[in-house]
């Protein structure tokens, strides 16, 4: 017995040892969390952040809650005068007629309906200056601010931009508390960012998310790359402040777009800054406009016109009486450059031109022809047809996989195009590429194609890689096919 007792000693012992080697290997961290202690002797990661991240947020809503105000926006609607049929016209001090009149409904003695716009807005100077979102203010006849302290002024419209969604207005206060102007350029794809607006009249309510992409762009909406975040709003949302962690305003929050499910849009500060400058000195905002339609240059597409890499703004239209046009500017050129700035993307192109105002000469560089090219634009301000044969004959390119055909006189006038073909069938390469049977096939490369056999010609002298001018639901773009 002793001798099985001290042979366990030694063991016990040993585990004792390893043991107190495992625990002392690793870092202790004491951290509190809702006035509690963390024992040292559970091992916790030192990256825990939620703590930090709500404090964070309560900050940002503490220190800038107050320069975020709940605006709406009244709208006047002329209705006609209405007579009502029930109760019938008598005296009006008549008990029978007073009876029904509650169950009426009320006569305008003006003829008009009020209805109205909310949304949110932020003080950017201590005098009455606030931002917000054209959409918010546009045709309003009288617009009501509400402040935190329950103080409300009527404002007054100083200016509004719609192709930039800006509004500014002005409250007759002093003293007010401004919200911090930060840098875009700064922010992050996964950074956390804060919202402060009134959803549905609900002022002061917060909501946080991260930046999901940068430089997101929604033709139909604004020239202006969007940041793109996954918070979630709602009606009063627009103008709202978005705030990065530093409690600095990075965007304004956009309309609600019921067209993207779950994505929120907001328009970069120092964007709206610039715009908020012109509306203060002149009232109105004037763009400059090149008269095109641009598109992205994907790697297939470079490789197809000969360039190095994927970059600049890829021309799918021209205005036929825009400026670009009378610069000799033509669909399938690649603009790379105005004046000293380089454009790298095509998102950059709608910005820098509409910074400049009308009637700016600008020195465009592009690539055609497989080499790089310069002319001049002068900005403007933003704002015999072929028979085809009774019956159409398909044409089929192989190794391209389309099937085509020429176009009728009836699918040239509802297209508006003087040429090009009728994709029947795709498959293979260019199914891959996104061709869609309806689609209008205008150009090859740079050549204009107006029939199936000349298309048919075209491609089989393209050799691997080829751009097609599409027409796709009245819209111009280019698909590049790799057959490589």
């Amino acid at each position: 017995m002793r001798a099985g007792n001290l042979m366990r000693t030694p063991v016990a012992a040993c585990l004792v040892v390893v043991l107190s080697v495992g625990c002392m290997s690793r870092p202790t961290y004491l951290s509190t969390v809702q006035g509690s202690v963390v024992p040292s002797a559970i091992p916790t990661t030192p990256r825990v952040i939620s703590t930090g991240i709500t404090k964070d947020f309560a900050d940002i809503v503490r220190q800038n809650g107050p320069a975020v105000v709940n605006i709406s926006a009244a709208r006047a609607s002329h209705v006609a005068n209405l007579t009502p049929l029930w109760p019938p016209a008598s005296d009006e001090h008549d008990p029978f007629v007073q009876f029904f009149r509650q169950f009426s409904p009320s006569r305008s003695s003006e003829g008009t309906l009020s209805s109205g716009a909310l949304g949110s807005g932020f003080m950017i100077s201590p005098d009455g200056y606030i931002l917000t979102g054209a959409q918010v203010v546009a045709g309003a006849s009288q617009i009501n601010v509400r402040l935190t302290d329950r103080r409300e002024f009527k404002a007054s419209v100083i200016g509004i931009d719609p192709p930039s969604d800006i509004a500014l207005l002005k409250i007759d206060a002093h003293d007010l508390p401004t919200v911090k102007i930060g840098n875009p350029s700064d922010v992050k794809v996964g950074q956390w960012v804060v919202s402060v607006g009134s959803p549905y009249g609900f002022e002061n309510t917060t909501t946080a998310g991260i930046i999901s992409s940068e430089g997101r762009l929604l033709p139909d909406e604004t020239y202006v790359p969007l940041i793109q975040t996954d918070l979630t709003l709602n009606t009063g949302d627009s103008g709202a402040p978005l705030f990065d962690l530093n409690g600095d305003v990075i965007g304004i929050d956009m309309p609600v777009h019921h067209g993207f499910q779950g994505l929120s849009f907001a328009i970069p500060i120092d964007v709206a800054m610039r715009i908020e400058q012109q509306l203060q000195l002149r009232g109105k905002v004037e763009h400059g406009r090149m008269g095109v339609t641009i598109q992205e240059v994907s790697a297939p597409l470079a490789r197809s016109f000969g360039m190095a890499q994927p970059v600049g703004a890829l021309i799918s239209s021209v205005d036929k009486n825009g400026p670009s046009a009378k610069s000799c500017l033509r669909a399938g050129d690649v603009i790379l450059r105005v004046n000293s700035v380089a454009i790298t993307d095509s998102t950059q192109l709608p910005l820098v031109v509409a910074d400049l105002r009308p009637g700016t000469a600008v020195r465009v560089k592009f690539w055609r022809d497989q080499k790089a090219h310069e002319t001049s634009v002068v900005l403007s301000a933003m704002g015999g047809n072929l028979v085809a044969s009774a019956k159409p004959v398909k044409t089929t390119v192989g190794q391209f996989g389309l099937t085509v055909r020429s176009l009728t006189s009836e699918e040239r006038q509802k297209a508006r195009v003087t040429g090009g073909v009728r994709v029947e069938e795709s498959t293979g390469p260019a199914e891959l590429a996104g061709v869609q049977p309806g689609d209008i096939i205008s150009r090859v490369n740079n050549t204009p194609v107006s029939s199936a056999d000349q298309l048919r010609d075209e491609l089989d002298h393209a050799g691997g890689n080829v751009a097609l001018l599409v027409q796709r639901d009245g819209l111009p773009i280019f698909v590049a096919i790799d057959i490589g």
